[in-house]
């Protein structure tokens, strides 16, 4: 996948709002449903949701940052720690020249393993060398064996019975991650999950999954000679550029113009099964909240609900007429309240 960032259209120093704020855009605009029988919205929309949940999320973003993980939010391979040619470290120690060097070599017979090595540091010529690879010999052999030493020359043995086989593991689990629409997690679907162990399975979402549960498939994880582990598919439900949620009830704040308010109306509403429309009583305040029964998400018992937050929005500036204004004089000398005596 692409760097995130690129796909948000954000830089690498924007905050937690910009971010936000981008996806709530990118969104909105690739929404499913405002773009059905199109893959290749559906696509960008998928991406632009990946890119949110990695640079979205802190934790995850300062593990990319640093490297962490990829632009899939998979763990990058950081290597051994002590392997590799290091500045100024050589056969001789820290510090060497130069001129320093070092050979080694390894058999194997009768005796065990054998390894032996001369090098020069910056002591003078035939210094000894140590550490390194033979302490790593020591940890995977067992420490066992002895050691000896002539002009130079270092010889470490292992007796061979130190080289018996490890008892059998068991099969271990693996996670991984997804990310769902709302709309996945209200009435369920299916999706194709790409494992660690190569596989490619479908998992089905059943309707109803709550954000950070987990879908467990037998038999799906990591093998060891006695089992084979399973695949936990750990869900995260991407945020909707339209509603927000709130346990199995939903939440959306509803504009509505000034006459709308004052003289009442029939208002379409956006549901997660399609418009509907609510009755906007007369004189109704910008805060009051409807609720719309059984519109929410999929629960144990039932539906929750839709809650629906009324804003009065004044029109565009430029688009007040002067009669509009000569009104609210009217009103603010003949008719004055004031609705925040209470505060």
């Amino acid at each position: 996948m692409r760097d995130p960032y690129e796909v948000l259209g954000v830089k690498r120093t924007a905050d937690a709002g910009a971010i936000k704020s981008a996806y709530r855009k990118l969104a909105k605009k690739l929404h499913p449903d405002s773009n059905k029988n199109d893959p290749k919205t559906a696509a960008r929309f998928a991406e632009v949701t990946s890119a949110y949940e990695i640079i979205g999320d802190e934790k995850k973003r300062q593990q990319f940052d640093s490297g962490e993980i990829d632009a899939e939010g998979k763990p990058r391979f950081q290597g051994f720690e002590g392997f590799g040619a290091h500045p100024g470290a050589g056969a001789g120690g820290a510090g060497a020249g130069p001129g320093d060097f070092h050979f080694e070599s390894f058999s194997f017979g009768p005796e065990g393993v054998r390894r032996t090595g001369r090098g020069r540091g910056a002591g003078g010529a035939g210094g000894q060398a140590t550490g390194g690879f033979e302490d790593m010999l020591k940890d995977m052999f067992g420490g066992g064996g002895g050691r000896g030493r002539r002009g130079g020359y270092e010889t470490h043995y292992f007796d061979p019975e130190d080289l018996a086989e490890p008892p059998p593991q068991a099969g271990r689990d693996v996670t991984v991650p997804i990310t769902i629409s709302l709309d996945e997690a209200a009435k369920g679907g299916t999706r194709r999950v790409h494992l660690p162990t190569g596989k490619d399975v479908d998992v089905k979402i059943p309707a109803g999954l709550a954000d950070g549960q987990q879908i467990r498939l037998k038999g799906q994880g990591l093998p060891g000679p006695g089992a084979v582990g399973d695949a936990l598919i750990t869900v995260t439900i991407a945020p909707h550029p339209v509603f927000e949620r709130e346990g199995a009830n939903l939440r959306i704040n509803l504009p509505i113009t000034i006459y709308e308010a004052v003289l009442g109306a029939k208002v379409r509403v956006p549901t997660l099964d399609g418009a509907v429309e609510l009755a906007i009583p007369a004189g109704t305040n910008s805060g009051r909240t409807f609720r719309l029964k059984g519109k929410g998400l999929p629960a144990k018992r039932g539906s929750g609900d839709l809650l629906v937050n009324v804003r009065i929005v004044l029109p565009e500036k430029g688009e007040a007429d002067a009669e509009l204004d000569e009104l609210m004089r009217k009103w603010r000398d003949t008719k004055p309240y004031d609705p925040r005596k209470n505060l």
